[in-house]
């Protein structure tokens, strides 16, 4: 009877369905290359393969359907890599390269991932390129001059709205947004004006599309405004520093783009000034995460939901200089990179406090700045 057993219990085996996994992509701006990871149960990494791409990859982004990952070169010639995602493995497989406008430091997808979108710090445009049923990235579609030192840009959840923040002039740039020409075209009011000298960089927004949370890169505060949901308009409501009350940090003055001569260079001596990075919200939206690359530490908030009000919980010392960090999908862990550390960080999420704590630290690239997490079902 044995046997029997044995060829049913393998034949079980072989039709159950693969668990598939949770993988992290790193670009590696010095070296040229993603590197990538799979995200164990417990949080920990399990360094995998690197992919080549080309001297300062940097932003990266993935498809709705989580198909392709595209990654942004900030070096001549200016390009988009497409890769398909190969869902057991991680595995990434160059698929192509496109035509980028400008020098991107932040590229997003529109909700239907037809249309990729760029901001240019250096060049002060924006740009979209329609992309492929294959993942490839066509030739820019629209370029538009804005501002100085264009920083994001991101769709918001219904894809009718798009928003731009602009270090160089502390403005929010409100666009409208056409899913099926991809086509982009100024909102009224055209901007939002901040306080002078906050330099928005960074922005995301809330999953019930009610917020929009700002990152300021130097001041090191976050700006909640809210999202009129008819107009795509946003309207300023308060701002929560993300470092401690006694931090002896100043505030930062705006600085070189990559990839020219003065390259993270400020007017001035930068070594006590605020240079805040990126933000992320967990998936239920109640916590809130900064980075801030001098003190090299991640803020951490609670959200309130119904009215978008930060509370300040504290900062975690992180990887050097962090760029870069993303939220696995099932708002658990957390993982960081530091452009000035040979080590990735990942931390576990406390559920009910946000508190973040340490898991481990993992090998990666010079010059890690970008982090992607995909969880296949």
């Amino acid at each position: 009877m044995k046997a029997p057993i044995v060829a049913v219990l393998l034949s079980l085996a072989s039709s159950a369905p693969v668990l598939a996994g949770t993988f992290v992509y790193v670009s590696n701006a010095e070296d040229g290359d993603i590197g990538m990871y799979t995200l164990q149960a417990d949080g920990s990494l399990q360094p995998g393969q690197r992919f080549k791409a080309n001297k300062l990859v940097m932003p990266m982004v993935v498809s709705p359907d989580k198909r392709f990952l595209i990654a942004a070169v900030r070096s001549k010639p200016f390009q988009a890599y497409s890769y398909s995602i190969d869902k057991s493995s991680g595995a990434l497989n160059l698929v192509g390269t496109g035509t980028l406008a400008e020098s991107y430091p932040y590229i997003a997808l529109d909700r239907s991932g037809r249309f990729l979108l760029g901001a240019s710090y250096g060049a002060n445009q924006v740009g979209v390129n329609p992309v492929g049923a294959d993942g490839r990235v066509g030739e820019p579609r629209q370029v538009i001059p804005t501002a100085r030192n264009a920083h994001c840009i991101r769709a918001d959840n219904t894809n009718r709205f798009v928003f731009v923040p602009h270090l160089g002039t502390d403005q929010v740039f409100q666009f409208l947004f056409d899913e099926k020409s991809g086509r982009l075209s100024a909102n009224t009011p055209p901007v939002v004006q901040l306080k002078q000298g906050a330099g928005p960089r960074h922005l995301i927004v809330s999953p019930d599309n009610r917020f929009v949370y700002l990152l300021n890169e130097l001041t090191g505060m976050v700006t909640t405004l809210s999202l009129d949901p008819n107009a795509g308009t946003l309207k300023e409501l308060e701002s929560v520093s993300a470092l401690p009350p006694d931090t002896k940090l100043v505030t930062g003055a705006p600085r070189g783009a990559v990839g020219t001569p003065g390259a993270n260079l400020g007017p001035r001596n930068t070594d006590n000034d605020i240079w805040a990075s990126d933000l992320h919200l967990t998936p239920n939206g109640r916590f809130l995460y900064a980075a801030e690359r001098t003190s090299s530490t991640l803020g951490a908030f609670r959200v309130d939901t119904a009215s978008g009000k930060l509370t300040y919980l504290g900062s975690t010392p992180t990887e050097k200089q962090p760029r870069g960090f993303n939220i696995d999908p099932t708002g658990r862990f957390v993982v960081v990179s530091g452009e000035l550390s040979d080590t990735i960080s990942s931390y576990a999420i406390d559920a009910e406090t946000g508190a973040l704590k340490p898991i481990g630290r993992y090998p990666t690239g010079k010059g890690a700045n970008w982090v992607e997490i995909v969880a296949f079902d």
